[in-house]
């Protein structure tokens, strides 16, 4: 199966594109990880001229975002100096603002989690309260911390990422047209990136290589889907894919909060509710099945904390309705469906990864139907 890790690795000497340059250097010192690599295999791995390298490298030391990590010896002449990214040289936040709770988590330049915090939320009491209890979490997740390049904010949807505006949430008319990314910047004097919890989450899977095209389901308080087609994360012309939960599965079925029956995400919640989880698995795995027999897809993870409370009941029986689809629909290769790693904070991670993806030159994976 081929990665979209190497795609669009390639550099270009032009000005115009030195800071995409710099973007490809800065991601192979942070695949190279503490071992680092050398200006030559820099400059063999872009396609830029090793004199570009340099000059990309120099910088990148000067802003303290890049370090000698010692010499390697070489096939002939001097030893190697090689390089390796500078971790604690930048930070950027993730937040995932559920219904009722608030994850913060604060990352360093490879992705790792440096802080975290967590605080009760609700989304009823309306967009200046949770505004307030979100800027309030972020600034104590800061202090003491080194630059940060901006904060992630992933949380239900439907919304407009690129605007940062929220659409109506389901059960939550009152948030719909509230500009909640322009409302964080204003309050945190910081970049703010709005996002889909599900996005979110398979934004950070698309880039730890979970699979080419992949689903995400995600059921917790309410139910959704992220997808990546292609290695890219798919947002739709309207930035509205993903709304999984509210395919209808039974046409007299119990009513949703967004209006219509039998939404997959109202059987499955009702099911949870009555501690039938075998039920919401099948249920779940329904609509999985019709997912990966529309878009036929590699891979299907499951994450939310109704998921992670009852892990191997939800992969088996999510796993076995697709895998019947599959046999009925004659694929020949199996669909497989997976735990989704990171637990809990899988999503905040994520979102933090909206900050970092485009300083890394991977807007291609995050952003790929954005337009300015």
């Amino acid at each position: 199966m081929k990665s979209y890790v190497n795609r669009a690795n390639t550099g270009a000497n032009l000005p115009a594109l030195r800071g995409h340059n710099a973007a490809l250097v800065l991601d192979l010192l942070r695949a190279a990880g503490e071992g680092g690599i050398s200006r030559l295999e820099l400059a063999e791995r872009t396609g830029l001229t090793p004199q570009a390298v340099s000059k990309i490298t120099a910088r990148l030391r000067a802003e303290g975002l890049a370090a000698d990590a010692g010499r390697r010896a070489s096939t002939g002449g001097k030893p190697r100096t090689v390089l390796r990214l500078v971790p604690d040289a930048g930070h950027a936040v993730g937040l995932h603002l559920d219904r009722d709770e608030l994850t913060a988590v604060l990352v360093d330049l490879t992705g790792a989690v440096v802080a975290e915090r967590r605080a009760p939320l609700a989304f009823g009491a309306g967009a200046d309260a949770v505004v307030a209890v979100a800027a309030r979490e972020v600034r104590a997740l800061l202090a003491g911390h080194g630059p940060v390049s901006g904060v992630g904010v992933a949380l239900p949807g439907p919304l407009d990422h690129a605007a940062g505006l929220l659409h109506r949430v389901t059960g939550f008319p009152a948030w719909d047209g509230f500009p909640l990314g322009d409302a964080l910047a204003e309050r945190l004097a910081l970049p703010v990136v709005v996002d889909k919890d599900t996005n979110a989450a398979a934004l950070g899977l698309a880039l730890a290589g979970a699979a080419e095209s992949f689903a995400y389901l995600h059921l917790g308080t309410g139910l959704g889907a992220g997808l990546v087609l292609g290695g890219a994360l798919y947002r739709g012309e309207r930035t509205g894919a993903g709304e999984f939960g509210h395919q209808v599965l039974q046409l007299d079925g119990p009513a949703c909060e967004c209006g219509d029956r039998g939404c997959v995400e109202a059987l499955c919640l009702a099911a949870v509710a009555r501690g039938a989880l075998d039920e919401a698995a099948r249920v779940l795995g329904t609509a999985a099945g019709n997912l990966v027999g529309l878009l036929d897809i590699d891979r299907v993870l499951l994450g939310g904390r109704t998921v992670f409370a009852a892990e191997d009941l939800f992969v088996r029986g999510v796993g076995a309705v697709v895998d019947e689809r599959v046999r009925r629909g004659g694929g020949g290769a199996r669909v497989p469906v997976a735990l989704a790693p990171g637990g809990e904070r899988g999503v905040a991670e994520g979102a933090a990864q909206l900050v970092l993806a485009p300083v890394f030159g991977r807007a291609d994976v995050a952003f790929p139907a954005h337009r300015e």
